[in-house]
C-alpha cells in the first residue's frame, strides 16, 4: 500500500449511521458538561498536556472555540436544566470577552472570527444577550481595522505595515464571517466590503496550480502586489499543511455562502481533491500533507474536521451528484473519526477529539513545537460542529 489512498478506495469506506452520531454527540455533550466545573469562569488552552487540558486566561486565538462547544452542548442537550447550565456557563464567558476586547487584551491580530463568532455571535442568535452584540461588533472594528487597503488584505500578525509582517495567512478565512454578520446586523456595508475584498485577494494568491494552498502569503507594502507564499507551521515552504488545507476547504465554502461567487466553488473543488488525495489509510491525515503512512509523524484529527465541515457547508449549495460526493465523502472521514480518535472515557482525556497536533517544527517552518498527538481545542469543536451537521444539515451555523 502506498502513503495515500486513491479516490476509488475512499469509496469503500463506510459512512456513518444516525444513531452512532446521535451516541458520539451525547458523548461530547456529557464531557462539556462535566468540563464545565474548570471551565466557566477560566479557559482550555489551545492543546492539551497528555491529553488534558489546563485552566488559564482568555488570552490566545482560541479560547472561542471552548465557548462554541458550550453553546453546540446548549442546543443539543436534553433536559431543560442542562440547557440552563450551559447557558448561564455561556453567557458567564460572553461577559469575559467583552472584558477582553474592551480592554484590548491580546487582540492585535486578525483572529477575532475565531475568538467571537464561537462565543458571542453564537450567543446572541442563540439568547439575544445584548453584551453578546455589543462583543462582536467591537471585534469586527478590531478586525476591520487590520485592512491594509495597498494590497487589500487583513494582515495577520504583528506590526502593522512592517514589510515582515505585511501578510495575510489561509486561517484569516474563516475570521471573515464576523464581518459578514456585523454587515447584516447593523446595516453598515463596510465590513462586507473588508470581507470580500480581502477573500478575493487571498484565493487569488494563496492556491497553488496543483490545488496545494499556502499557509501564508506576503504582499508589496508599496505598490500591493504579490510577493511570495511561505509557511509557518507546515514542513516547508513548498508542502501543504494540512490544516491550512482544511481551512482553504471551509474557508472557500463560507466565501460562497455569503457571496454566491460561482468561482469560490472551482476553488472549493480545486482544495478539497488534493486534500482527499493525501488522505493515509484511516482517513486521519498527517499534519502536513507531504506525509502519509510509512512516514512515522504525527496526525492532526482537526485538519480531518474541519474539512468535514467545509464538505458539509458547500454540499448545501452544489447540485445533486456533486452534493450527495461531498457529504458521503465527508460522512466517511466523520465515521472513522468517531471510530477511532474521539474520546469515549472521561478518565482518559477531558477533550473530544485525540491525535491532533497544533505545531510541528520542522528544519523548514518558523513554528515553535506545541501540542503534538494532542488534543487541539479547535479540533473538539469542529468534530462537535460535524457531529451536528449531520444530524442537522439545516443548522444555523455560527459562522
Amino acid at each position: 500500500m502506498g502513503k495515500w489512498i486513491s479516490e476509488a478506495e475512499l469509496d469503500r469506506y463506510r459512512e456513518a449511521e444516525t444513531g452512532e452520531i446521535r451516541q458520539a454527540m451525547e458523548t461530547a455533550v456529557a464531557q462539556v458538561e462535566r468540563g464545565l466545573e474548570s471551565f466557566t469562569y477560566r479557559f482550555p488552552g489551545a492543546s492539551s498536556v497528555d491529553n488534558f487540558y489546563i485552566p488559564g486566561d482568555n488570552v490566545g486565538w482560541t479560547t472561542g472555540f471552548w465557548t462554541g462547544e458550550i453553546w453546540l452542548a446548549y442546543e443539543n442537550a436534553k433536559t431543560e436544566e442542562e440547557k440552563e447550565q450551559l447557558r448561564k456557563a455561556g453567557e458567564i464567558q460572553v461577559e469575559s470577552f467583552l472584558d477582553r476586547i474592551k480592554r484590548h487584551v491580546d487582540v492585535d491580530h486578525h483572529d477575532m472570527g475565531f475568538l467571537y463568532s464561537l462565543s458571542c455571535v453564537a450567543a446572541y442568535r442563540l439568547t439575544g444577550m445584548g453584551k453578546a452584540r455589543e462583543a462582536a461588533l467591537l471585534a469586527a472594528d478590531n478586525l476591520v481595522g487590520r485592512f491594509q487597503p495597498v494590497g487589500e488584505f487583513l494582515q495577520a500578525w504583528g506590526e502593522m505595515g512592517r514589510r515582515d509582517n505585511y501578510r495575510f495567512i489561509i486561517d484569516c478565512l474563516l475570521n471573515l464571517p464576523l464581518l459578514y454578520w456585523a454587515s447584516e446586523t447593523t446595516g453598515d456595508g463596510r465590513y462586507r466590503e473588508v470581507a470580500e475584498k480581502h477573500i478575493r485577494t487571498a484565493l487569488a494568491n494563496v492556491i497553488r496550480e496543483d490545488g496545494s494552498t499556502w499557509h501564508t502569503f506576503f504582499m508589496d507594502p508599496e505598490t500591493g502586489a504579490p510577493d511570495h507564499g511561505a509557511t509557518c507551521q507546515g514542513y516547508r515552504d513548498g508542502s501543504a499543511w494540512a490544516r491550512g488545507q482544511a481551512w482553504g476547504i471551509y474557508g472557500t465554502a463560507l466565501g460562497y455562502r455569503y457571496t454566491g461567487r460561482k468561482e469560490y466553488i472551482t476553488e472549493f473543488k480545486r482544495v478539497t481533491e488534493y486534500f482527499l488525495q493525501h488522505l493515509p489509510s484511516d482517513l486521519c491525515p498527517y499534519w502536513d500533507l507531504e506525509f502519509g503512512d510509512g512516514d512515522g509523524e504525527a496526525r492532526d484529527s482537526s485538519s480531518a474536521v474541519i474539512a468535514v465541515c467545509g464538505m458539509l457547508e458547500m454540499s448545501r449549495y452544489l447540485e445533486e451528484e456533486d452534493k450527495k460526493y461531498y457529504a458521503s465523502t465527508a460522512s466517511r472521514i466523520l465515521a472513522k473519526m468517531i471510530e477511532k480518535y474521539s474520546v469515549k472515557d472521561p478518565e482518559k482525556s477531558n477533550g473530544q477529539l485525540l491525535m491532533g497536533t497544533y505545531s510541528k517544527k520542522s528544519p523548514y517552518n518558523t513554528c515553535t513545537q506545541e501540542g503534538v498527538n494532542e488534543c487541539v481545542i479547535w479540533g473538539d469543536y469542529f468534530y462537535m460542529e460535524a457531529l451536528y451537521r449531520m444530524l442537522d444539515p439545516e443548522w444555523e451555523t455560527y459562522w
